[in-house]
C-alpha cells in the first residue's frame, strides 16, 4: 500500500468545505483554467455553489493556529496597488478602466529562446488551489485561497541557462489605465519591479496566481497574473505582470530603490527584524480584534529555511 505524504504547508481541503463540493471542485479544476475562461457561466455557477454569499468562510482548520480564510470582501476591498492609489481602501473604486484581457507576458533573458504568453497560454498551465497565509510588511495579514500554477513549471518551459541566477518581474506600465502612473508626483518609480533568486522561484510554494476563491483574479488583486511568495512580505508578490526576465545579476526592485534603508531584496517575513518605523513581532489579521505573533518565514520555515542557510537573516532583510 502506497501512502501519499502531503507537504507540511498543506491545509486539508476537506476541512474547509463539504465533500460534495470538494469533489466537484476537483473535477472542475481538472478541466484547466482555459476551459473555465471559455465558459464563464460554468465558473460563475461553481463559485455560487461553493461560496453562496460573498462573505462565505471556510470551516476552521484543525491546526491550532486556527487558519480561517478571510472573506471575499476582505481580500478584494483592502488592497495595496499603488498604480491605482496609495489608499488601499480606495483602489476598488478606480479599477473600472483597467482591462486585463487581452494580455501578453514577455519571457526573456538567459533562456533558450524568448517567447510571449497570452491568456490562453497562461491558462493552459495546470491550475490548482493553494491556501496560503499572506503577510504585509505594514503589519496586517490574511489567509487567501489562491488559484494558479507553480512558477517552476514556467521556468522549466523557459529552460534558463546556467548563467541565470535571478528572475526579474515587471508590472504593466500604462498611465491611461493606472491613474497613479500618470501622476506628476508619483510615490514610487514605475513600472513596478520585483525579483527572486532562481532557487526561490523554483521552490514548490512559489505560485503564479490567476485567481482566488474559485474565480478569475480580480483587477484590484493583480489581474490577470500575479506572483505569490507566501514566506515573504506581500510587496514581493508583484501584480499584473507583463515581463519575466532571467538574469545573472540581482535585479534592483522598486522598494529597494525607493527606500533602501527600509526594504531589502529578500524581504523574508522575520519577526526578529523590525521595520525601521514599527515592530514586526505581531500582526493584525483582517477581521480580528486581537493581534497574533508573526512567525518566521510566515510559518513556512520547514519549506524554505534551507534556501538561506548560512545567511545572516538580520542583514539580508
Amino acid at each position: 500500500m502506497n501512502l501519499i505524504k502531503k507537504p507540511s504547508w498543506h491545509i486539508d481541503e476537506k476541512e474547509v468545505t463539504d465533500e460534495r463540493l470538494f469533489n466537484n471542485r476537483r473535477n472542475f479544476l481538472k478541466l484547466g483554467t482555459a476551459a473555465l475562461v471559455a465558459n464563464t457561466a460554468v465558473l460563475v455557477l461553481m463559485a455560487k455553489e461553493r461560496y453562496p454569499t460573498p462573505d462565505f468562510k471556510y470551516l476552521k482548520d484543525p491546526n491550532p493556529e486556527n487558519l480561517d480564510l478571510n472573506t471575499w470582501k476582505q481580500i478584494t476591498t483592502y488592497n495595496n496597488f499603488y498604480e491605482f492609489s496609495t489608499d488601499k481602501d480606495y483602489v476598488l473604486e478606480l479599477v473600472d478602466k483597467f482591462n486585463p484581457d487581452p494580455w501578453k507576458v514577455e519571457v526573456s533573458g538567459l533562456i533558450d529562446k524568448p517567447f510571449t504568453l497570452d491568456l490562453d497560454d497562461i491558462y493552459k498551465f495546470q491550475q490548482e488551489e493553494r491556501i496560503y497565509r499572506f503577510r504585509c510588511v505594514e503589519g496586517w495579514s490574511m489567509v487567501v485561497p489562491w488559484i494558479g500554477f507553480p512558477l517552476k513549471t514556467l521556468i522549466k518551459k523557459a529552460n534558463p541557462s546556467r548563467k541565470a541566477k535571478y528572475i526579474r518581474f515587471e508590472t504593466l506600465y500604462d498611465p491611461k489605465q493606472f491613474p497613479n502612473q500618470a501622476s506628476r508626483f508619483p510615490t514610487i518609480e514605475y513600472p513596478y519591479v520585483e525579483g527572486l533568486r532562481l532557487d526561490e522561484a523554483m521552490n514548490n510554494l512559489t505560485l503564479m496566481a490567476t485567481g482566488l476563491y474559485g474565480k478569475k483574479m480580480p483587477k484590484q488583486n493583480g489581474a490577470p497574473l500575479r506572483l505569490i511568495v507566501p514566506w515573504k512580505y506581500g510587496f514581493k508578490s508583484i501584480k499584473s505582470i507583463v515581463k519575466i526576465e532571467f538574469t545573472e545579476k540581482e535585479p534592483l526592485n522598486t522598494w529597494q530603490k525607493t527606500t533602501p534603508n527600509e526594504y531589502g531584496f529578500y524581504a523574508n517575513v522575520n519577526p526578529k527584524v523590525d521595520h525601521p518605523r514599527w515592530s514586526q513581532k505581531r500582526e493584525r489579521v483582517l477581521g480580528r480584534l486581537r493581534k497574533q505573533k508573526t512567525r518566521l518565514f510566515n510559518g513556512y520555515e520547514e519549506e524554505v529555511a534551507h534556501l538561506y542557510k548560512g545567511m545572516d537573516l538580520r542583514k539580508y532583510y
